[in-house]
């Protein structure tokens, strides 16, 4: 049997245990490092499907982005079949470093089991969730210690500037559960998988994004089947990163969907039309 006595042996042991400690209180505190802004974010109007894994067409959606100096306001909206809706803001800088300023969720509609809408304010820390349950309205507000690499609405903006080669080992985000709690994305690089537009062959980098809980909640999430399922994301490579496709859970407890861009496509009478010169 070893006996710690009030040696430098002791006290390093028991640095350790307070540095455990410490990471299972405050975990995004530690290592949690901002992306370095390699390819600075700017006006943007994307078109977007979400389907189903067996290709079901859940939702339309559009991707909406300005960028006025270093300030950038990104907003994701889906728009359910059934009438539901989806509809996420992300305001960030982008001087170096991305660093998220304030953040903005609304899900409401049949799709979602707890309709809610959700604020983070960066500079002080204020989370506020408002909520349904049981038919009943109810708010979880708390300050909390929110690291720099927070990644709110600004997962794919950051896969698009990390490096392959060297992906961060993980970014930070606020889950809303609907307790708003801090968890970890841990970040893998999967393989470079083959696609192809318009005939051409084309490579692209596929991430793959895992929640980790942390705490105990973390360990028995596994056990009780409450460890939400990994997320996929896919970007093009090159001089010109770009989001491909991705497959995640937009909620709590909810199925994988796949986001996709979308090309437009034009009525017969309008492109006959083109056509004739009319």
């Amino acid at each position: 049997m070893i006996s710690f006595e009030n040696t430098p042996l002791r006290r390093s042991v028991l640095a350790a245990l307070l540095l455990a400690c410490a990471a299972l209180c405050h975990p995004a505190a530690i290592l949690a490092e901002p992306v370095q802004v390699r390819y600075a974010e700017g006006l943007v109007h994307g078109f977007l499907s979400l389907r189903a894994l067996d290709g079901t067409l859940v939702a339309n959606g559009d991707l909406l982005q300005v960028a006025r100096g270093d300030r950038v306001t990104a907003r994701l909206i889906f728009r359910f079949k059934d009438g539901s809706l989806s509809d996420e803001t992300a305001v960030f800088s982008q001087r170096g470093q991305f660093r998220l300023l304030s953040s903005h969720l609304v899900q409401k509609g049949p799709t979602f089991k707890t309709p809610l809408d959700a604020t983070i304010d960066g500079a002080s820390g204020q989370v506020t969730v408002r909520y349904v349950d049981d038919g009943k309205q109810k708010v979880e507000a708390e300050r909390l210690e929110l690291p720099p690499d927070l990644a709110n609405g600004m997962i794919l903006t950051l896969l698009k500037n990390v490096r392959p080669s060297a992906p961060p080992a993980s970014l930070s985000m606020v889950a809303y559960t609907p307790k708003p709690r801090l968890v970890k994305l841990a970040l893998s690089v999967a393989a470079e998988d083959r696609f192809a537009t318009g005939g051409t062959a084309r490579k692209a980098t596929h991430y793959v994004v895992k929640i980790e809980i942390g705490g105990l909640s973390g360990l028995i999430a596994p056990l009780v089947g409450k460890q939400p399922p990994d997320s996929h994301v896919w970007v093009l490579g090159g001089d010109a990163p770009a989001f491909v496709k991705s497959e995640a859970p937009m909620f709590l407890g909810g199925p994988v969907w796949r986001i996709e861009l979308v090309s437009p496509t034009w009525p017969k009478a309008a492109a006959s039309g083109n056509k004739t010169g009319k």
